[in-house]
């Protein structure tokens, strides 16, 4: 049976891993030169899903506002014409309970946990390498009120019987000692010991390399114009150099899925959310963090990749456009200067910017849409990479018609009828 994979980020470059391995003769086209090249580029690194949590929540309207007035604070709203946009914004705010909130963080972190288990197989298995680490996830505290509210957070934690420890300062600093010469700058922290941390694009990068190896078809440099149905099935895909045809496919286009699939009346509220990261090599290691550090004040993650810092943060919702907005790299050079301020090499830093397919109510959208034959595999937002593995092997068991792992009703576009 053949499967087109529509999208080689790590979401589809897993996809069309997880579906050669059962067997499946698969081709992936992505308009880009290689794998990975877009959101999955230089992400926050963070495979956590100890921390996956949707934006919507309680209190979240009245700190949006807050945020947007603020020079360092982590969202910015630039209003457009689009009414996506504000249907998607509206959405949102109707999850901002706290009820809603329960329930979409539960769906989040079954998916995050199972996906971290399906890395550490694949790990197993092939052997692949990309800079990663187990060391754990700190979220850490500047004020006693953030320690304070960490309730409804850490019974989700219980419930799924997720490990994590609430830490003072000394227990922070425990875990990373860099931290040490800040001590008065923060609280306390949650620490998170089951969370890794990895390169996502040198992971892509390499895993298309294995499905290569299983006979995976990639190819690059081709825009995907329509989606092509009759008689309620996908029947092909037009792209900018022909049709191609299977007998299953798969849109796994992040942001750009809704655009594709529109005109099918499969209509997803996923909405680009742009979000930036600096790069900074490392020149002195006993100042460095030694996995991934989140300042909660900010909303910014702090992660060692190798011999380099990722700092990745910051939520501008407006457009498709990924142009750098200087004004954004300040809350991510702050935090880090803040926490860790003799580690890196600013003057040698990148900048980047990617954008984000989130839903309004936090999980992703996985499994099978509207034709017989279409399966979708978009919308996870912050947690592409946390939930890449457990995404790709869920919707390659429902192709193969194998009840998957884990429960993944929820997760589907019904939710949304």
């Amino acid at each position: 049976m053949k499967v087109l994979v529509m999208g080689a980020g790590v979401i589809g470059v897993t996809t069309s891993y997880y579906l050669a391995r059962a067997g499946f003769e698969v081709t992936v086209i992505d308009r880009q030169a290689g794998p990975g090249r877009e959101t999955s580029f230089a992400n926050a690194g963070e495979v956590s899903p100890g921390y996956a949590s949707p934006w919507a929540g309680p209190g979240v309207p009245v700190k949006a506002v807050r945020w947007i007035l603020d020079r360092y604070g982590p969202l910015v709203v630039r209003p457009q014409a689009d009414p996506a946009m504000w249907r998607w914004l509206f959405q949102m705010l109707r999850n901002c309970t706290a009820a809603r909130y329960a329930v979409n963080k539960s769906r989040m972190v079954g998916i995050a946990e199972y996906s971290r288990d399906c890395l550490r197989a694949l790990r197993a298995d092939i052997g692949i390498v990309y800079d990663e680490r187990s060391q754990g996830t700190l979220q850490l505290f500047r004020k006693q009120s953030q320690l304070d509210g960490i309730g409804g957070d850490v019974d989700v934690l219980r419930q799924y019987a997720v490990p994590f420890q609430v830490l003072d300062r000394d227990g922070c600093i425990r875990f990373e000692p860099g931290l040490a010469a800040v001590r008065d700058s923060f609280v306390g922290g949650l620490r998170l010991p089951e969370d890794e941390t990895g390169d996502c694009q040198m992971f892509t990068e390499r895993l298309e390399g294995v499905a290569r190896q299983l006979g995976v078809n990639f190819i690059y440099e081709t825009t995907l114009r329509s989606i092509d149905t009759s008689g309620g099935r996908v029947v092909q895909v037009t792209t900018d150099r022909g049709a191609y045809a299977a007998d299953k496919y798969v849109v796994a286009l992040g942001s750009f899925s809704p655009l594709l699939l529109r005109p099918l009346g499969v209509d997803i509220p996923v909405y680009p959310v742009k979000g930036y990261s600096i790069t900074v090599p490392i020149v002195d290691e006993s100042s460095a963090p030694q996995s991934t550090v989140m300042d909660e004040t900010y909303k910014v993650a702090i992660t060692r990749l190798g011999n380099r810092i990722r700092v990745g943060g910051t939520a501008e919702v407006g457009d498709y456009r990924v142009r750098l907005n200087p004004s954004r790299r300040a809350p991510l050079d702050r935090s880090l200067m803040d926490l860790f301020p003799k580690s890196g090499d600013m003057s040698r830093s990148t900048f980047w910017s990617g954008l984000r397919p989130m839903t309004p109510d936090g999980p992703p959208i996985i499994g099978h849409a509207r034709f017989d034959n279409l399966y979708l595999n978009t919308g996870h937002g912050t947690l592409g990479w946390t939930m890449a593995c457990g995404a790709a092997r869920v919707v390659s068991d429902q192709i193969a018609g194998v009840k998957p792992e884990v429960d993944a009703t929820d997760l589907s576009i019904r939710r949304y009828l």
